[in-house]
């Protein structure tokens, strides 16, 4: 696991690929939505083209506001809450 994004709004977390797990067989994401403690894990096919959409946003040298715009795009999927232990 190794955290790729860390603002005062978001972090994600990259998984990496893990071929005993079907989930992780491609890798995955978890994007944390810190403001309203909700969480949302990207595996498989969507890890792919998530992988994809990050590597092209960063190559626009975007700023901090611009990436959380674009992790803001996936907000309705987060639905499960985050617990600290």
């Amino acid at each position: 696991m190794n955290i790729i994004y860390n603002s005062e709004q978001y972090s994600v977390v990259e998984y990496g690929a893990d071929t005993e797990h079907e989930a992780l067989r491609f890798g995955g994401y978890e994007i944390t939505d810190k403001s309203v403690r909700r969480e949302w894990f990207i595996g498989g096919s969507l890890a792919i083209h998530f992988r994809k959409d990050v590597h092209d946003l960063i190559a626009t040298e975007p700023s901090i506001e611009e990436i959380d715009d674009f992790l803001g795009q996936f907000d309705a999927y987060m639905g499960q809450s985050v617990l600290l232990h």
